[in-house]
Order: C-alpha cells, then structure tokens, then sequence
C-alpha cells in the first residue's frame, strides 16, 4: 500500500467534522455539476458523474442536493460556470503532485495554488511535468473486518473485471480500469460486500520514499492545497511510513 493510500483513509475521518463536512459537501456537489455539463446528466451513460455522484453518496451527501448539482450542470438553475484547471508540480523530497480543481476565476486558482506551492517548498510545474508518472483508475475501498476471505473476494472481484487486490492494513483496495469501476462495485454489493468507497482516482506508478525529516512538509503542502476552496484532489506519489502518517494525522 502506498503511502499516499494510508494519508487519504486518514484525511477521510478527519473529515467526518462539521466544517469539514460542509466544505467537502461543497467540492463533491461542484465535481457533480461539472461533469453533468462536459458529458451530459444521464449518470448511465456518463462515466465521470457517475463516479462523482457515488462519491458523494459515500460520504452522505442529501440526494436533493446531488440532483440538483446535475441540474445545473444540465443548464438548468443558472449559477457560477465552472472549469475544470489541472497543476502539476513537486513537494520537499521529490515528490510529485499532481492537483485537480475546478474554479470560476482561473487567475484566482492559479495564484492561491502557485502560492501555496512556493510558500510551502515545493515548486509549481509546466503542464506535463508530473502527469506522466500516474495512471487514471478505478478505486474501490473495503474494510476487511466486514469482507469475505481473500480468496471469496479475489473471486468475487476477477470475475467482475477488477485488475488488482491490493492490502491496506485493515482495508483492501481494488483497482479497475475507469470503465469497468461500476460494474465492480455493483458485483460487490450484489455479492453482498460492504464497499466503503469507490472513485476514479490517479494512482502512481512509482513511490518516492520519504524518511521523517521532509514529511511533516510534504503533508503540511498536500493539506494547504487541499483547503483551497477550488481544489478538488490533491494526487502524490510519496510513500510515507505508516507509524509517521499516524502522528500525523
């Protein structure tokens, strides 16, 4: 598992608190609307906002507030236009980053993100600098203390087109390619599999390690991107030990 996998299962608890809640509410519902404009409302026949919509169920978002990000997204209620602008860069040690945001004011994105980067002590990149190392994927998340044994769920999973099971300490995650994702986690819950959640993500192809001198400001970077109202997902490759991301968090 990489270390970037541990950070984000961490980052999620931490936001199960009320102001948290409420700006990851906000991002989620702005990914909706995005991409029911760029691929159209039909969540069967759009790949991107089905994975956005599930996302947003996973973490409890009211489905009156799901369909009418969709709405908008479809022109319908008006509202601020947004785009969807991608950052690469590095962090201390290396690491590679690479930031999803969706904004109304692109100048503004770029300022807060390039701001962010530089104060922080990592340099912002040109475009394609750091895409190349990851690979666009599926993500489905399982906790093992209510998962079948290995081999019932390797079956389960191989059989439903998953390309990879991988041990996350006390989860197991599955990898897809982007179209077969649905059809996975549906396999899952007809089987009768609890998923905790399930995404399109990018997953690198290589870690960087990160010993405990650079990783309090590789994540110190990562959290200050990921505060900015515009950014969506912060995506990196650095592989931090376990026990160090957990006096982290």
């Amino acid at each position: 598992m990489s270390g970037h996998s541990k950070w984000a299962q961490i980052k999620r608890k931490k936001s199960a608190t009320d102001e948290k809640r409420g700006q990851m509410y906000g991002k989620l519902l702005r990914a909706i609307e995005v991409a029911a404009r760029e691929g159209g409302a039909n969540v069967d026949g759009n790949m991107t906002l089905a994975s956005a919509v599930q996302k947003a169920r996973d973490y409890s978002v009211p489905v009156d507030n799901i369909d009418r990000a969709i709405k908008r997204g479809a022109g319908e209620g008006g509202g601020a236009r947004f785009d969807e602008v991608t950052y690469e860069g590095f962090g201390p040690g290396g690491v590679a980053l690479l930031v999803e945001a969706m904004t109304d004011n692109r100048n503004r994105t770029s300022s807060d993100v390039r701001h962010a980067f530089t104060r922080l002590g990592g340099n912002l990149g040109d475009p394609g600098s750091v895409a190349w190392m990851f690979d666009r994927r599926g993500l489905i998340v399982i906790d093992k203390a209510v998962a079948p044994d290995e081999e019932r769920l390797l079956e389960v999973v191989l059989e439903a087109g998953a390309d990879d099971l991988r041990d996350a300490g006390d989860q197991w995650e599955l990898v897809t390619e982007p179209e077969r994702l649905a059809d996975v986690r549906t396999a899952l819950e007809e089987a009768g599999i609890e998923v905790v959640s399930s995404e399109l993500t990018y997953l690198p192809q290589n870690s960087v390690p990160v010993g405990r001198d650079k990783a309090e400001s590789v994540l110190r970077l990562i959290e200050a991107l990921e505060d900015l109202e515009d950014v969506q997902n912060v995506f990196s490759n650095f592989d931090i030990p376990e026990e160090i991301l957990a006096e982290a968090g």
